[in-house]
């Protein structure tokens, strides 16, 4: 966001800066119709594959990219990756594909967000809001298929699943965040849960994604799912 810094979250105030990634130049130009609309959005650049997506992020430096999953040169998913493993912006992703594949792939490469394309303009602003102050998104309908995959009863979901041993590092009160965290809930709704304050719940989310070297709560919320906490 532009203007000055935010000391309590790390961001700036002011306009959330979006680079949208779609290579269909219809749909494209819809998805920045409708974040333009909105006084607090600024659209900084457009992207028709992934590669230029990584590009772009890397020189323009946005708040948050929103991105599709299927595109040329470079998937979503991948780009995804290498834009959150460097730390460049968070990432929503918006797709008309809600398969497991594609919902898992980007998740665990780190998005912070996804969103299907059938949701309306409304909720896609406000869904850009939540994920560039630091809140995870997931669409309703996605939230369903992740409780019932994570619900399944094999004993064994991926050769990747985590060791129960990494939340070793945590205190007790950043585990009982990461549960909350799981479960789905907000900020707000995890300081009425833990009785403390939103500020302080803040903290513990960002200590515990440092400790569990995570790069978004949506990670975190798949990590607490995958150990069944």
């Amino acid at each position: 966001m532009t203007d000055e810094p935010d000391e309590r979250s790390g961001r700036r105030t002011g306009r959330i800066r979006v680079l949208v990634a779609e290579d269909q130049s219809a749909v494209r130009a819809g998805l920045v119709l409708i974040l333009r609309s909105a006084a607090d959005i600024e659209v900084v650049a457009e992207a028709a594959d992934g590669e230029e997506a990584v590009e772009l992020t890397r020189s323009l430096r946005p708040d948050l990219v929103l991105m599709d999953i299927q595109m040329p040169r470079l998937d979503g998913v991948s780009a995804t990756r290498q834009i959150v493993e460097d730390r460049l912006a968070d990432v929503l992703i918006l797709t008309t594909f809600d398969l497991d594949e594609y919902i898992f792939g980007a998740l665990r490469a780190g998005a912070s967000g996804f969103l299907l394309k059938n949701t309306e303009a409304q909720g896609l602003l406000d869904a850009v809001r939540t994920v560039a102050h630091g809140e995870g998104l997931i669409a309703p309908a996605v939230t369903r298929r992740l409780i019932a995959e994570f619900a399944a009863p094999s004993p064994v979901r991926s050769p990747d699943a985590p060791d129960p041993a990494v939340l070793d590092v945590l205190t007790r009160r950043e585990r009982e965040v990461l549960v909350c965290l799981g479960q789905g809930l907000s900020n707000a709704e995890i300081a009425v849960r833990l009785c403390m304050a939103e500020a302080t719940v803040k903290t513990h989310v960002s200590r515990l994604l440092g400790k569990l070297d995570l790069r978004s709560r949506v990670q975190a919320a798949v990590l607490a799912q995958e150990l069944g906490i």
